[in-house]
């Protein structure tokens, strides 16, 4: 459990470990990229530089923003590393506290900074305002919904063609059978 602990505190070491293991398997460490509201951000990051307590109303300001103003700034952080440790924000803050959730979001942002030339100028996550980070959610709903149906649609012809080539054993289905011989 310390181990775990520690490993999740040190959020550079987790994502540094996760990119070391990727570079391993040949593969490109993928950004997380999560939208925190700036000013309930840049609240927490002064809580945290004066040593204050972090509330977990003050955390879940920034990981659950609800009702934010259309023209509210928000923010890209990079969680690059964490979604192999916790399945769901709310794990996060159960495990951590809100301070220690405070903490990761602070340095997923620093990580962010420190690796924006990793992207090309046009595909960097950047700023933008709550209402377009709305219409970006729900155009991202849209799309999974869409690839779920499609998905759907895909698996119903083959369940049926299981059904109608029926297979004795030979590897062969009785239809492709019928036309070989």
């Amino acid at each position: 459990l310390k181990t775990f602990l520690a490993r999740i505190r040190g959020f550079g070491e987790i994502t540094m470990a996760a990119e070391a293991e990727q570079a391993e398997e040949g593969s490109v460490a993928e950004p997380e990229i999560f939208y925190v509201p700036k000013k309930a951000f840049h609240e927490v990051q002064q809580l945290l530089k004066d040593g204050k307590e972090i509330t977990k109303e003050l955390v879940d300001a920034l990981t659950q923003p609800e009702d934010l103003a259309d023209d509210e700034i928000m923010m890209p952080v990079d969680l690059r590393g964490l979604d192999d440790q916790f399945e769901e924000l709310g794990e996060m803050v159960e495990k951590l506290g809100p301070k220690g959730t405070a903490e990761i979001f602070v340095k997923a942002r620093e990580y962010l900074e420190s690796r924006k030339g990793d992207w090309p100028e046009e595909e960097r996550p950047v700023e933008m305002t709550a209402k377009e980070w709305k219409e970006v959610l729900e155009a991202e709903d849209g799309e999974e919904e869409e690839e779920e149906d499609l998905e759907g649609e895909e698996e119903e012809p083959a369940d049926e063609e299981a059904g109608d080539n029926e297979d004795d054993g030979d590897g062969e289905p009785e239809a492709k059978k019928a036309k070989t011989e």
